[in-house]
């Protein structure tokens, strides 16, 4: 890698890129220089550019990763765009920062990891929610065994989303975003879960297409069995007026609780301590001192960490993939109404290229996707 500070090219100048991707930058002003803009609207990158006084920008990838030669590129657009673009920066030797979903099916995801170096260039995926200190801290708990074994859990990712919200061209379409608010919405506490849990071995699933005009679904609900033997029920709803990011563990020991609704601190998570579990015991689960919210720049600083260290980062290969395998595992199993085991998923299985598999009656008509 080149001397700090690392040079940045934004992919995508819509708002995520505005009100979250720039000023995460902007806080670590001596490590990143944020260069340049691309967008496929040649107006959104030039007012992007000059907003935040960049000294490029362009429709052109090829010829940006070119011109600029950044050494990280952010994606920042649509998820149809992400196999192409993450390809593109890998090869061009840019670390990448992608955003979520990673990508529209499994085997795209796997391109996009086949084009990373042995040694780097890397692409994470953006799950910032791993990163807050609140997790951070949960984590180590229960990976201690302080808790006791994990037995029960509820992810919950019920939001609400209207009829506007679909009205733009690429959302709830297979082809243009993947799936439904599984994949849009809920990837994060999703990701988050399986942080905390370790690895799944069997999910049970349903979806539908209740309220709004979509073609892909607007909530699922699941069941999983971890390797653990723990047992999840994991919602996702764009459809519930009162919004709610929520997950909850039950383990020998305590209830680890998470109630936020697109980020959380510290105070956003308890601890309730099971019969019996001696005062001072529960007192030494607190919250740690420092309060780190889950955000874009709480994993922006670990990954500056290891691009100064030439490490693979959290949120890469197969620890980013594994959020997208289990989102579509529970398609698979909601489309066919049968069970899906970890790792049945791969080449030559129709659910490996689409999230809809070709089921009649959820794959489009006259469709390839």
């Amino acid at each position: 890698m080149t001397v700090t500070p690392y040079r940045v090219l934004l992919v995508g100048a819509g708002n995520i890129a505005r009100a979250v991707h720039m000023p995460a930058f902007l806080e670590l002003p001596s490590d990143f220089t944020v260069v340049g803009a691309v967008d496929a609207d040649p107006a959104a990158a030039r007012s992007f550019a000059a907003d935040f006084a960049l000294p490029h920008h362009s429709t052109d990838l090829a010829a940006s990763l070119s011109e600029v030669r950044p050494d990280l590129v952010v994606i920042a657009s649509p998820p149809v765009a992400h196999r192409e673009q993450v390809v593109a920066a890998l090869t061009a030797g840019a670390w990448v920062w992608c955003e979520k979903p990673p990508a529209l099916s499994l085997a795209e995801y796997d391109a996009m990891t086949a084009a990373e170096g042995e040694k780097g260039p890397y692409a994470p995926i953006v799950f910032q929610h791993r990163f807050g200190s609140g997790a951070e801290h949960a984590r180590a708990l229960i990976a201690s065994g302080e808790l006791g074994a994990p037995l029960v859990a509820h992810c919950q990712t019920t939001w609400y989303r209207d009829d506007a919200y679909y009205a733009v061209p690429w959302r709830g379409k297979w082809a243009t975003e993947g799936a439904g608010p599984a994949m849009g919405l809920g990837i994060h506490q999703i990701d988050l879960l399986l942080e905390l849990l370790g690895d799944w071995a069997e999910i049970r699933a349903m979806a539908g297409r209740l309220a709004r005009d979509v073609e892909t679904d607007d909530v699922t609900t699941a069941t999983v069995r971890f390797a653990s033997g723990a047992l999840a029920t994991v919602v996702n709803s764009a459809l519930s007026p009162r919004q709610l990011s929520h997950l909850r563990i039950d383990l020998r020991d305590a209830t680890i609780e998470l109630n936020h609704l697109y980020g959380y601190g510290n105070g956003d998570w308890t601890y309730t301590p099971a019969p019996g579990v001696e005062p001072g015991r529960a007192a030494g689960w607190a919250s740690p001192a420092e309060d780190v919210p889950s955000s874009h720049g709480a994993q922006l600083r670990s990954l500056l960490a290891d691009m100064r260290a030439g490490r693979r980062p959290r949120a890469s290969a197969g620890d980013g993939r594994r959020s997208l395998e289990l989102i579509t595992s529970m398609y698979k199993a909601a489309l066919t109404g049968r069970p899906v085991l970890a790792g049945e998923i791969g080449p030559g299985d129709p659910f490996y290229t689409t999230l809809h598999g070709s089921v009649p009656g959820w794959a489009p008509q006259g469709s390839g996707r």
